[in-house]
């Protein structure tokens, strides 16, 4: 037969158990927070690269514009 534990000992082990799960949770959202910044800072870069694209197509556009063909 099994003795029960002592009172001390299950709210230690409760109050351990607790403050287990307590860092998970707080590794788990600093680990959403890093995720959404890095995200954030991604969609930037693509925003970043696109515009410049654009803008380097509409130069060479203008370019090709101005500068006359020397095929002709």
């Amino acid at each position: 037969m099994t003795t029960p534990l002592p009172t001390f000992f299950r709210a230690t082990l409760a109050a351990a158990l607790l403050a287990v799960l307590g860092g998970c949770a707080v590794v788990s959202v600093a680990s959403t927070a890093a995720s959404v910044t890095a995200g954030a800072v991604g969609l930037a870069a693509d925003a970043a690269i696109g515009t410049a694209r654009i803008t380097g197509k509409a130069v060479g556009a203008a370019a090709d514009a101005v500068i006359p063909d020397g095929d002709k």
